[in-house]
């Protein structure tokens, strides 16, 4: 049974003490343990972008593994089990880290919300050019000095970089040296994992969720209920329902933040068709009332 890494477990289990800012950090891969040693296959409950310019290593994830023997771009979310064996031991390049209140509505526009970053079943790996290298080192470097500044607003310039590395990621083709190791748990995982966040993000009252329970993903995805519960809960260590349940509250806790939307439309386009319904959901899944969440975080 697998279960997710949190961050400050990622930082322990390396050596290092959680860093006061939190949210969003930056590194050198040569100056940090964990792209030089093995990493186990695992989810983390963070996100990653690692540009690998020097080294070589096998890096899987989801049901797919790929050599990287060459400069590489490289785009990992919560959802995405990975694991990183290097073969070779002088490693460098950069890597970043942030968690889910780092990720604003406009990181999850229209066009990136199907980016590589984002989208279960999409790229992840990309091999950029050397025009394409270049650019992407300044921007890695500008961000390590914006990491260390005083800027008020750095978070949001952050979140401009990232941008720019997410569109240049996505001007990249794909490798086509995957290979894919038979395994009808992950892939059935994957493919529910990916629907689920197709329906994501919510952009307007008028949009409802079109699937939401498991019996109705599991006949999109043309296997029976059972044997999708049992693929989840082999692959990841939750059930369809706790894997739904969670997308949804965070889908919630998105609105509640960052919508003046009020809790009844929240509800309605959260499948909920009456607000009580969903005000009883919310609490059993994060001991506060709706209200009292967005008092908290306003």
């Amino acid at each position: 049974m697998k279960r997710k890494e949190t961050i400050k477990e990622f930082y322990t289990n390396h050596g290092q003490e959680y860093p006061k800012t939190g949210q969003f950090n930056i590194y050198r891969r040569e100056e940090f343990a964990c792209d030089s040693t093995s990493l186990p296959p695992n989810r983390r409950d963070f996100y990653k972008i690692s540009m690998i310019t020097k080294g070589t290593g096998v890096l899987s994830y989801a049901d797919k593994s790929i050599q990287i023997d060459k400069p590489s771009i490289t785009f990992l979310n919560p959802l995405i089990p990975y694991s990183w064996e290097p073969t070779s031991e002088n490693q460098a390049g950069f890597f970043c880290l942030f968690t889910e209140d780092f990720v604003s509505p406009t990181l999850k526009n229209e066009n990136l919300s199907q980016s590589a970053l984002f989208k279960v079943g999409g790229n992840h790996i990309f091999f950029p050019s050397e025009e394409s290298l270049k650019l992407l080192e300044s921007v890695f470097e500008n961000m390590m000095r914006e990491i260390r500044s005083e800027y008020t607003n750095k978070y949001d310039l952050l979140r401009s970089y990232v941008q720019i590395i997410m569109h240049e990621a996505m001007k990249i083709q794909p490798p086509e040296t995957f290979y894919q190791p038979a395994n009808a748990s992950e892939r059935i995982s994957n493919l529910f994992l990916e629907l689920l966040e197709r329906q994501f993000p919510i952009d307007a009252p008028s949009q409802t969720l079109k699937l939401k329970t498991a019996t109705e993903f599991a006949v999109q995805l043309n296997v029976h209920t059972n044997t999708l519960n049992r693929a989840l809960k082999e692959s990841t260590g939750k059930t369809t329902t706790e894997w739904i349940a969670e997308r949804v509250t965070k889908e919630a806790k998105a609105l509640l933040q960052f919508s003046s939307w009020d809790v009844a439309e929240i509800a309605y386009c959260l499948g909920f068709e009456h607000s009580s319904n969903f005000i009883i959901f919310f609490k059993k899944q994060t001991g506060i009332t709706p209200l009292q969440f967005r008092k908290e975080i306003g």
